[in-house]
């Protein structure tokens, strides 16, 4: 293309650009037509583990659905937002306000005085009561025979708080009403306190226990919807809710999650696998985030662990200094710690908001990294030392040593200990469910909280695991067996 027919190419290019601009600034009726003006997002979070609240509607189309969610997407289409659902633990909500991973939090939460010195509330839009869960054949119905008796709650929760009121009683602990519902089965704990509408759905799912409600205290259990502080979203939001009232709107929505319901129960029996009827799909769609997730971990800190384990080795004290102190901090530090920091720190921090499966990936890998590099450093410094001396005797390359003739007979050596830092990562991969990913694990807690029963889910997801093991295992072999042919 010669010289002349570029610039008759690019003539023709900018009329082009400059009749598209004409066009597009003179017939605004038409593009408003064609396409609607979108609806600003706004970002709700919840923990979907908390029927009829917000659950997971896993047999349907896995959207998450409940009380709380339609309350909420009535009130941001009355406000003209497009309404997006952030799912994670109930612990990690507060967090992600303040982070401003979200805009606002509806996830039966009660405005308590303690969360009012972080966050902001609306008015509360419903009161549930205190209820206490325990077994038919030790019944305990009020708070005197609560003394001196284990008592589990959800951590953070406004009955969790309630409980501690209580005189005497011993006080457990745990993420999740599912969790609570197992340690009362197993007789760890000898009652739960929940609420009204959770007990129930507690008690159709689990014959053998039965609920007992506490007066109820609207001020202490009014559930509302929280806020970063200073949001402007309170005000409107209360004049929707204030609309909803008044006109009955939400007396409907209430009444349809908490009409009757035809009970669950699945017999009493141990164990019935019957219960994971319609969720077995659900769950196997696990397993390709957590084999991405375990995939992308396992190479960047293979990767990394390979550059610090150079580092250690290459005589230059900075670098050493800095590799050395890498591994410290990374092993000497829980890795929820580092996950959870890396997740909820980098929006604030960088003003990133980082997805929570890349905010996963990056702290097990440079987790695994720490770790990988003393292994690496090993299979390295284990190469006979002579092969290096006759490779720098004939003029071979650092560079070119390392790669050709040093990692391959290290690769030999540590090939044993790379397969069960990945075995490790496949594993531990359950860890990233507590900021919203969908792996394995979060999916078995989103059905433990749909059926309130968790023996049946919890072994069909460990036979999962197994069999991803042996796969990932059984693969080590086959490149083990090759490795030593090719000696």
């Amino acid at each position: 293309m010669n010289r002349k027919t570029l610039n008759l190419w690019a003539a023709f290019t900018g009329m082009l650009v400059l009749l598209v601009a004409v066009f597009g600034q003179s017939m605004p009726a038409l593009q408003t037509a064609n396409a609607a003006e979108p609806k600003p997002k706004i970002v709700m979070g919840t923990s979907p583990d908390y029927p009829p609240y917000e659950n997971v509607d896993v047999k349907n189309n896995g959207e998450i659905v409940g009380m709380d969610i339609d309350i909420a997407k009535y009130i941001t289409n009355t406000l003209g937002y497009e309404l997006e659902i952030a799912s994670m633990d109930f612990n990690g909500l507060i967090a992600a306000l303040q982070s401003g991973r979200v805009d606002f939090v509806m996830s039966a939460m009660s405005a308590t005085d303690e969360r009012r010195k972080n966050v902001a509330f609306s008015n509360v839009y419903y009161a549930a009561r205190n209820t206490i869960v325990s077994q038919k054949d030790n019944p305990l119905e009020t708070l005197e025979s609560l003394v001196g008796k284990r008592v589990g709650t959800q951590l953070g929760s406004t009955q969790d708080q309630f409980a501690e009121t209580i005189d005497g009683a011993r006080l457990k602990k745990l993420n999740k009403v599912p969790d609570l519902i197992q340690e009362l089965n197993t007789g760890r704990i000898d009652a739960a306190i929940v609420e009204d509408a959770v007990a129930i759905e507690m008690t159709e799912s689990n014959p053998g226990l039965m609920m007992t409600f506490l007066p109820a205290d609207t001020e202490e259990n009014g559930y509302a919807i929280a806020f970063p502080k200073q949001s402007d979203l309170v005000a409107p939001f209360n004049g929707v809710l204030a609309d909803m009232k008044q006109s009955g709107k939400m007396e409907e929505i209430v009444q349809k999650w908490f009409a009757e319901k035809e009970s669950r129960s699945s017999g009493g029996g141990i164990l019935d696998f019957s219960v994971l009827q319609g969720y077995v799909p659900f769950i196997l769609k696990g397993i390709y985030v957590t084999l991405l997730f375990t995939l992308v971990s396992a190479l960047l800190g293979l990767i990394w662990g390979t550059i610090l384990s150079l580092f250690k080795i290459s005589g230059v004290k900075p670098l050493e200094w800095f590799a050395t102190a890498y591994t410290s901090v990374f092993r000497g530090t829980p890795l929820l710690v580092q996950l959870t920091l890396i997740y909820y720190g980098t929006p604030q921090l960088l003003h990133y908001d980082i997805p929570a499966l890349l905010a996963a990936g990056l702290a097990f890998g440079l987790n695994s990294a720490a770790y990988l590099s003393e292994t690496i450093r090993g299979g390295i410094m284990a190469v006979d030392k002579g092969q290096r001396e006759a490779a720098i005797a004939l003029g071979v390359p650092y560079r070119k040593m390392m790669v050709r003739i040093i990692f391959p007979q290290a690769l030999r050596t540590i090939l044993p200990a790379l397969v069960n830092e990945c075995v490790a990562l496949l594993k531990e991969s359950s860890l990233v469910s507590v900021i919203g990913v969908t792996e394995l694990m979060r999916r078995a807690d989103v059905v433990r909280a749909s059926t309130f029963r968790a023996f049946e889910v919890l072994l069909l997801v460990a036979a999962i695991y197994y069999v991803l093991v042996l796969i990932l295992t059984s693969l080590a072999r086959m490149l083990e067996r090759r490795l030593r042919r090719s000696d």
